[in-house]
């Protein structure tokens, strides 16, 4: 049975803080791993979201054991965000090592709106508001200018990412974006199928996490080799990932996927100034306009709407169901 999930004016407001929330704490991912330089892309991303998402399967280990014949009727859901989870942070922590900080994160948190609306129209037959379109235009333009001086600035000055690294960064950012915008939608899907947040989170990212165990295997022996490497993992895995994604889960109860990655691009903002104000990384004007937008776009929509009260209105003739619009 359909649980409705709340997509409220009031409900709204409390998803979209969550969300942000969230993305703040992911924000500090890029310039977190720079203190384990001797960490490899690929031992840091399973790291973080391997254990993040086991820690989340262990927390809501009750909740999942009760909702077991729930989450078997949608497994094609389950195992789509659990594949995306693997995936993601392997492309997206490679993509900032590639192209750096601030370009690795806005192409894969940029990239995710427009892939969120795509699954969810395919998926769920679902039509975006003009609010929404608007925000996700304002923020995508602000992410790609955020692309463009990052990029800049890699072609004028020694950055340390070459053209060609650079170029398959900003690729695997958008196979970043396409998995964080399904594994989105997985757990959005379930949520409103009526699997409980905690439960749909917890199973859609430890099974995700099962995946990543072999890589940090076989590529996390830095991490042992000493305290600050151990420390920046254990950062990754607790702060970011298991506290990120409790407070994302919360989110989804409250708004549409295409909502919640739109809101997230909140992360590449603070990804970009943690870059220059900790790494070092230059962002010129372009950028900083980019950051601007991004800001502009939050406003749109986490803006509480005016609603004029529904005329009344006496119908005697049932009419078809019009498709279903995001409130926000």
């Amino acid at each position: 049975m359909t649980r409705p999930t709340g997509h409220g004016p009031g409900s709204a407001g409390i998803g979209a803080v969550c969300v942000l929330m969230a993305s703040v704490l992911w924000g500090t991912t890029g310039t977190a791993a720079t203190f384990a330089p001797g960490v490899g892309p690929l031992a840091i991303g399973a790291a973080a979201m391997g254990l993040g998402g086991l820690l989340q399967a262990l927390r809501a280990a009750p909740l999942i054991a009760r909702e077991t014949a729930g989450l078997r009727a949608h497994r094609g859901v389950v195992v789509t965000g659990a594949l995306s989870v693997g995936a993601y942070p392997l492309a997206f922590y490679s993509s900032m090592h590639l192209a750096g900080v601030a370009a690795g994160t806005v192409v894969s948190i940029g990239s995710a709106p427009l892939a969120s609306a795509l699954v969810e129209r395919v998926g769920d037959g679902r039509r975006l508001t003009r609010r929404w379109t608007a925000g996700a235009a304002l923020g995508l333009t602000g992410t790609v200018l955020l692309c463009l001086a990052q990029t800049a600035g890699a072609a004028s000055g020694p950055t340390g990412h070459s053209a060609w690294g650079t170029m398959l960064g900003v690729a695997l950012g958008l196979v970043a974006g396409c998995t964080y915008a399904l594994y989105s939608w997985a757990a959005h899907r379930l949520i409103s199928r009526g699997i409980p947040s905690g439960a749909a989170m917890g199973t859609v990212f430890g099974l995700g996490g099962l995946l990543l165990l072999p890589v940090l295997a076989a590529t996390g022996a830095p991490l042992l080799a000493s305290w600050s490497n151990a420390a920046v993992g254990a950062y990754m895995a607790l702060i970011p990932m298991f506290l990120g994604y409790l407070l994302f889960g919360w989110g989804l109860t409250h708004v549409p996927a295409s909502t919640a990655t739109t809101l997230s691009l909140l992360e590449p903002a603070v990804a970009a100034v943690l870059a220059v104000l900790v790494v070092g990384e230059r962002l010129p004007l372009l950028g900083w306009a980019g950051i601007a937008l991004v800001v502009g776009c939050l406003a749109v929509l986490t803006a509480p709407s005016r609603r004029p009260a529904p005329k009344r209105r006496a119908a005697t003739t049932p009419t078809t169901e019009p498709e279903q619009a995001y409130p926000i």
